[in-house]
């Protein structure tokens, strides 16, 4: 079974040439003249500094370098400067929960309940009459866990 699923998953491949073509030209001059200076410039129109095919990221329509020059400081303030300092800032923040706001609230309850002599807990939190309990009757055979 794992056979057919791997010639159906490998039938594409059959299609991909073996030859791939270069993704940019290289310019190397070839003539005999190796101390002339005029050899080294191209007479190529493919060679030149700007390629004729470019695509602007967005910043310049028409100029290269400044297009590329925009788009990495962007990229760099983008990545460097939000994600660092807005995980410093995500990490140092205020609780937004507000468990150290409930924590300091019960150490102050229990420093002034031992300054006044008090329990730390009341036993009588709740009034004794607003407490229903069933009977023994409507427990019946109920077993207890206390």
């Amino acid at each position: 079974m794992s056979s057919l699923v791997r010639s159906k998953l490998f039938s594409n491949l059959r299609n991909v040439p073996l030859v791939l073509k270069p993704l940019h030209i290289r310019c190397i001059s070839t003539s005999k003249k190796n101390r002339d200076p005029a050899a080294m410039a191209s007479a190529n129109p493919e060679c030149d500094t700007k390629p004729k095919n470019w695509i602007s990221y967005g910043f310049s329509e028409t100029d290269m370098e400044l297009d590329r020059h925009v788009t990495h400081v962007t990229m760099f303030l983008g990545f460097t400067l939000i994600m660092v300092i807005g995980g410093f800032l995500l990490a140092y923040r205020p609780d937004p929960i507000g468990r150290d706001w409930a924590q300091r609230e019960a150490f102050l309850e229990l420093r002034r309940r031992e300054q006044n002599g008090l329990p730390l807990i009341d036993p009588d939190y709740l009034p004794l009459d607003k407490i229903k309990l069933p009977t023994d009757e409507e427990l019946g055979d109920t077993e207890i866990v206390i």
